[in-house]
């Protein structure tokens, strides 16, 4: 199959949900609302908040299925493109009201800092998605080593793994958790959301 084309779940989920087959939107939100709602609660740290997005997230798919590019990358990929600008809409939306509050009706927050506010509530959301998202023998060796401070000898005995094999978890685990930040904020997605518009 080339990579241009979509999969076959995806063509038909845009067709029936231009239709205006309520239950492609049911199929749909069944599939894709725990991803979206926790990646907007990774966001916005926000439980109430996750929920608006979710909401939002899945009224714009339902009102402009043919928004859908499947050049683009899967309706996954889609979906969470979606949620991110929605959370970070949100996000600044939030962070302008409370500088009003603060400082007065009118007042503007610096936009190098609500971009600040931005990306490092990006870069977390993508780095909480990382290891959730990362093999369980991983994120194990970076739970003992971090959370509860074990040296990689320590970690080794703990998981019953070589020296060897501890440290490589933890590299490998690490590098992992590097990309969190490298990534661009506008379009961007996590790991595994496919590629960036």
């Amino acid at each position: 199959m080339a990579k241009d084309v979509p999969p076959r779940w995806d063509r038909r989920m845009q067709q029936r949900l231009a239709r205006g087959e309520a239950a492609a939107l049911g199929e749909l939100y069944d599939r894709f609302a725990a991803l979206v709602h926790s990646q907007a609660h990774r966001m916005l740290d926000d439980e109430d908040a996750a929920g608006l997005v979710t909401r939002e997230v899945f009224a714009q798919v339902w009102e402009n299925p043919e928004a859908y590019d499947p050049k683009q990358g899967s309706m996954r990929s889609w979906v969470a493109r979606l949620t991110h600008r929605q959370s970070v809409q949100r996000l600044r939306r939030a962070a302008a009201v409370a500088y009003a509050e603060e400082h007065g009706e009118g007042a503007v927050p610096d936009p190098e800092e609500l971009e600040r506010r931005v990306r490092s509530a990006t870069a977390a959301a993508r780095a909480d998605y990382i290891v959730s998202s990362m093999p369980a023998s991983l994120r194990k060796a970076l739970e003992l080593a971090y959370t509860q401070r074990r040296d990689y000898r320590q970690t080794a005995a703990d998981l019953g793994v070589t020296e060897d094999e501890a440290r490589r978890r933890l590299r490998l685990g690490l590098q992992l958790l590097s990309t969190a930040n490298t990534r661009p904020l506008e379009g961007s997605s996590p790991p595994g959301y496919g590629r960036v518009r």
